[in-house]
Formats: C-alpha cells, sequence, structure tokens
C-alpha cells in the first residue's frame, strides 16, 4: 500500500512576542500553566503542493520506539502561558519536562512543527459540549502533512475573570475565544444579557487583555489559574453549560507512528469517487464487516469543490499495525478516490471494549486457513 504525505494547521501563544509569531516563556513566571482552547495518504491531486510518496514499510509502527521525543523536547502550544492547551502539555511529563514555546495561533503551532522549528505541538481538537474544532480538524485534514502521535483529554472549567473590585453589574462586555464563549452561552444569557461578547485569541490572551485595558467593564472567559498570572479576581467558577465538560487535545509530529499499546486509535480522510446514493454506507460497511467501532464520523467540505463536495473525516479503534485497520484502509485506498492517513497512536482513557480483539483473531484464523489451501496449489 502506498501513501502520499501532505497536511495540516492550528493556534494560541504568551510573553514577549517576536516577529515569527512565537511567543517567548517568561522565566520569572515559573510553571504556571497555559490556557486550552504528517499524516500520509492524501494523493497529489487533493493537494496542490508537490508531495513525496512513501511505503507502508518505510513507517512501519511496529518497529517505531514507543516514545520518539528526547530527553528535552521543544514543544510548541496554543498559547499564551495560562490556556487550557498549556495545563495539557503540563499533564504529560515527558512534555511538561521540554522546551515550551507558546503561538498566537494553532496555524503557527503546526507551522513551528512542519518546518522543524519544535519537535512537536499541542492543539485542541476537540470539545464534549461544542464538538470539534473545526479550524483544528480542517488544517490537519486539508493542509499539513503530520500525524497525530497523541490524545490528551482535559476536564475543562471556565470562569468569569475580572479586575480586583468588579462586580457582575459592572460587566457591559466579556472577551474570549470563541469556542470557550459557545461553551457558556447559557450564564452569559441568564447573568449578563446585555454585554457584548468579543473575540479573543485564546481565553489567557482574553485574560490578558482585560488586565491590561484596566477597565472594570470588560470581564474574560479564562481558565482560573490566568486569574494570578495576570492578576485578575474570579468572579464566577464553572459557568460552562453543562457539567463533565472535557476537551481533547491532539499532539501532532513530522513523521512519527507510535507503535501500537492494544488501546489505539487511527484517523483518516476518506474522499468520494462519486457523490451517489450509498457511497457513505459502502465506507461503512468496510468497517462493520471488520467489527471495527467508529468513534467520530465527520462531513467536511473539501474546499476546494464548490458546495456539495464533501469528505468525511473518521477516528477509529485499532492501530494501522493490526490486520483488520490495516486491510479496511487498504480497500478504501482501492476502492475510494483517496484516503489520507491523519496517524494511529494511544487512546485516552480506559481500554475499550474487547470484540475487535476476538475480530482479530478470527481474522488471523481465517488468514492461515487461506495460506494453507494456497500452499496446494501445483
Amino acid at each position: 500500500m502506498v501513501i502520499d504525505e501532505c497536511i495540516a494547521h492550528i493556534t494560541e501563544g504568551q510573553t514577549a512576542e517576536t516577529g515569527d509569531g512565537i511567543i517567548r516563556r517568561d522565566p520569572t513566571r515559573g510553571d504556571l500553566v497555559d490556557q486550552l482552547p504528517e499524516s500520509f495518504g492524501v494523493h497529489e491531486t487533493i493537494l496542490a503542493r508537490p508531495s513525496g510518496r512513501r511505503s507502508l514499510e518505510q513507517v512501519n509502527p511496529k518497529t517505531a520506539p514507543s516514545n520518539a521525543l528526547g530527553p528535552s523536547p521543544r514543544v510548541g502550544f496554543f498559547g499564551p502561558f495560562g490556556t487550557f492547551t498549556e495545563q495539557a502539555v503540563h499533564s504529560q511529563a515527558d512534555l511538561g519536562a521540554g522546551e515550551l514555546v507558546a503561538f498566537r495561533t494553532v496555524p503557527d503551532v503546526l507551522d513551528a512543527v512542519a518546518d522543524g522549528s519544535v519537535d512537536v505541538g499541542v492543539v485542541p481538537i476537540e470539545n464534549s459540549i461544542e464538538g470539534t474544532v473545526n479550524f483544528t480538524q480542517d488544517a490537519l485534514s486539508f493542509d499539513y502533512s503530520l500525524l497525530i502521535q497523541r490524545e490528551i483529554v482535559m476536564n475543562i472549567e471556565h470562569c468569569l475573570l475580572g479586575l480586583p473590585g468588579t462586580t457582575i453589574s459592572d460587566i457591559t462586555s466579556v472577551l474570549s475565544i470563541p469556542v470557550a464563549t459557545a461553551q457558556c452561552h447559557r450564564y452569559l444569557r441568564e447573568n449578563l444579557p446585555q454585554a457584548e461578547v468579543r473575540a479573543a485569541n485564546s481565553t489567557a490572551d482574553a485574560a490578558k487583555t482585560v488586565a491590561a485595558t484596566g477597565d472594570r467593564s470588560c470581564a474574560a472567559i479564562a481558565p482560573h489559574n490566568a486569574a494570578a498570572l495576570y492578576g485578575l479576581d474570579v468572579l464566577a467558577t464553572n459557568i460552562e453549560d453543562h457539567s463533565g465538560n472535557q476537551t481533547r487535545f491532539v499532539m501532532v509530529g513530522r513523521d512519527h507512528v507510535p507503535a501500537p499499546t492494544g488501546h489505539d486509535r487511527t484517523g483518516i480522510v476518506v474522499y468520494q469517487r462519486a457523490d451517489e446514493p450509498g457511497s457513505l454506507i459502502s465506507i461503512l460497511q468496510e468497517f462493520a464487516a471488520r467489527r471495527i467501532n467508529i468513534t467520530n464520523l465527520l462531513s467536511r467540505p473539501t474546499k476546494d469543490g464548490g458546495l456539495g463536495d464533501y469528505c468525511f473525516v473518521m477516528y477509529m479503534d485499532g492501530h494501522i499495525a493490526d490486520e483488520l485497520v490495516a486491510d479496511a484502509l487498504r480497500s478504501l485506498h482501492a476502492k475510494q478516490a483517496a484516503v489520507k492517513f491523519l496517524g494511529s497512536y494511544p487512546a485516552a482513557g480506559e481500554a475499550s471494549h474487547t470484540a475487535r480483539e476476538h475480530a482479530d483473531a478470527r481474522w488471523r484464523q481465517a488468514d492461515d486457513w487461506i495460506e494453507t489451501l494456497r500452499s496446494s496449489i501445483a
């Protein structure tokens, strides 16, 4: 199976900003945490820029080390410092021990990974309230040639922050990144119905801006730790619309596929050969026949075919090293217009059920049976 290179982009950053879009760490801030928010497999006809081709054997995950990061990796993340994304980085011992570089936007993070300025990048990709972070998913699907190498799931608590002495009645405008304000619609409607909601680059950037204005009529939706970081008061806590709010972050790199752990996830983008009745079910049948569980299915415009031209972004249980997953992708690659590989990586959370493991065992038995039959061919 041959898979082509080319894919993704993403966003967040803080402290001393330079012309390259990097926000450098302020060493005086110690370990204060920041705020949240190569893929292989796209045919040259999908992306304008040239792409080198690699065989699956050249990136065989069975021979890849489980951790390709050095002792002190350079880690880019969606900043500035004080975001949920920085918290996600610090939740991983190997990443938190590295050199952290905050970027103002997700595409800045992905650019830095692609050009080698950082070893890996961490960006938000999905929220349990608002769903997919589309600007991240689309960047990885259409704009970059990067691989998802790890996922991190964090509990998210949004707070309303203001200058010391501010009361709720003082507030006439609220700043935050749109994906955060969308998670707090109910609180804003019920408690600040007249307040203007203004967009910021990130939740931490919103807190930083409120602190810099000195205006008590402004407030920010941001992480609790951003209050101490920027000298603000916490006016309200847990203002998200639903309890159990979680965000999934992904760590992306240039060319490493982590070895299978037995509890893994694989992402792909499937471009249809034709927009016709039964097109989606023909794709899904490849996985159903092999008892592969699809954990997320998205329909996204391809960006270059006009209205009605869609592709499917799919995440599934399993690893490209698994025979059944590899066989399903092989079949899609042969039947569909194109398949882009977003990565196979350790899944967060508890291990899934064993149905697919049993299917893998039966598949191996069936494969042995076929090989026995073929051995009889004169």
